[in-house]
C-alpha cells in the first residue's frame, strides 16, 4: 500500500461516500477516517468496511491538535481530505461559535501537522455557500471560481474563512493545497435533519412536511457519487493552489422537490406546511462546473428525476439506518460495537 489517505469527517454524509468510493477505485490505497462522532456522525455508516485490512477508523477531534499530530505521526499521510465540518445551517444560527472553532480552527490544526509531516496534498472540501446567493430572476447567473465571496450565515462564513485559511497556508508555507466547492448534495446516508431525507422520512411517518417561506429557493442538486468521483480527480490531477467548483446541473425549487417526493411516495400534498423562512435565507445557488470539465474532464453523471429515485428507494430499503438515528440509539453504536476493539 503506498498511499495513505486520511479522511476527516469519515463518518458523515459525504466522508463516507467518498470512503466507500476511495476503497472502491484505488484498492491498493489505505484509507483512514477520523471523525469526532458529533450528532451527525454514524459509524454504523460504515460498518461494511470497518474490519477491511486497508481501512481504519479513529475518533478523533481535529481541534485536537495533540492527537491529530500523533495520528500523522503513526499513519504518514500522503494525502488529507477533509470533509469534518458542522454544516447545517440552523444550527449555525442558533450556535454559531461552534462552527468557528470546527470549521475554521479545526482545519487550521489539520494544515499545521500537513505542514509538519510533509503531507503532498491538502484538500479541503468546501461549500458553494461561500458566494453567498443569485437572484431569481437571472437564470444566467451562475456561481464561477472568481465570484467574490459573500457568505450569508455563521455557517458558510467558517467555511469561507477554512478557505481563505488554506489559500494563506498556499501562499505563505507553500503548502500543497486544492480547494473544492460544491452544490447541495443529496443521496445515501444523508442525516435526516437535511431537506430531502427529512420530507422522504416525513412522507413515510404521515407528518407534516415543513417548508420554508413558500418554497421558491433554488438549489442545485448533485448527486453524491458524483461528487465523490469529482474530489478524486481534483486530489490526484488538481492543480495546487486552485479552486474546483464542483455542480449538478441541476437546479430545483424546494416546493419542487417537496411535491416530487409525495408524488414517488404516493402521498397527498397536503401533508405539506408553509413555516416561517430562515433568517438570511439565500435565493439561489447555481455553480458553472466549467473549469474542472476544462482541467481533469468531470461532469456529473446524474440527473435529478434518477438520482431522486434511487435515494428515496434507498431509504425504503435501510429503515433500520434511519430509524435508529430518529430514536437516537445510533450515537452509542460506537460504545456498543467498538469501544473494547
Amino acid at each position: 500500500m503506498n498511499v495513505v489517505v486520511i479522511v476527516t469527517g469519515g463518518a458523515g454524509f459525504i466522508g463516507s461516500n467518498f470512503i466507500f468510493h476511495m476503497l472502491a477505485s484505488h484498492e491498493d490505497y489505505r484509507i483512514v477516517c477520523l471523525d469526532k462522532l458529533t450528532y451527525a456522525g454514524n459509524l454504523s455508516t460504515l460498518k461494511s468496511v470497518m474490519d477491511r485490512p486497508n481501512f481504519r477508523f479513529v475518533r478523533l477531534d481535529i481541534c485536537d491538535r495533540c492527537g491529530v499530530e500523533r495520528l500523522f505521526e503513526e499513519e504518514k499521510p500522503d494525502i488529507v481530505v477533509n470533509f469534518a465540518a458542522e454544516s447545517h445551517v440552523d444550527r449555525s444560527i442558533e450556535n454559531p461559535s461552534v462552527f468557528l472553532q470546527t470549521n475554521i480552527v479545526g482545519a487550521g490544526v489539520l494544515m499545521d501537522a500537513c505542514r509538519k509531516y510533509g503531507v503532498r496534498r491538502f484538500h479541503q472540501v468546501s461549500t458553494d455557500e461561500v458566494y453567498g446567493d443569485l437572484p431569481l430572476n437571472r437564470p444566467d447567473l451562475f456561481f464561477t471560481e472568481d465570484t467574490p465571496i459573500h457568505a450569508s450565515s455563521p455557517y458558510s462564513s467558517s467555511k469561507a474563512g477554512a478557505d481563505l485559511l488554506a489559500m494563506a497556508y498556499y501562499r505563505t508555507y507553500g503548502l500543497p493545497v486544492t480547494i473544492s466547492r460544491c452544490s447541495n448534495n443529496y443521496g445515501p446516508y444523508h442525516f435526516p435533519e437535511k431537506l430531502i431525507p427529512l420530507m422522504i422520512v416525513n412522507c413515510l411517518y404521515d407528518r407534516p412536511l415543513p417548508v420554508y417561506g413558500e418554497g421558491i429557493n433554488v438549489r442545485d442538486w448533485l448527486y453524491v457519487e458524483d461528487h465523490c468521483k469529482a474530489i478524486d480527480l481534483v486530489i490526484h490531477r488538481g492543480r495546487v493552489g486552485e479552486v474546483y467548483n464542483i455542480g449538478g446541473h441541476n437546479e430545483m425549487r424546494n416546493i419542487d422537490i417537496v411535491k416530487l417526493i409525495c408524488r414517488e411516495l404516493g402521498k397527498p400534498e397536503s401533508l405539506i406546511t408553509y413555516v416561517t423562512d430562515r433568517k438570511g435565507h439565500d435565493l439561489r445557488y447555481a455553480i458553472d462546473p466549467a473549469k474542472i470539465l476544462r482541467e481533469l474532464g468531470w461532469l456529473p453523471e446524474t440527473r435529478f428525476e434518477d438520482g431522486i429515485r434511487k435515494t428515496i428507494r434507498w431509504y425504503l430499503e435501510h429503515r433500520d439506518w434511519w430509524e435508529e438515528i430518529i430514536s437516537g440509539e445510533y450515537q452509542t453504536y460506537y460504545e456498543r460495537m467498538y469501544a473494547n476493539r
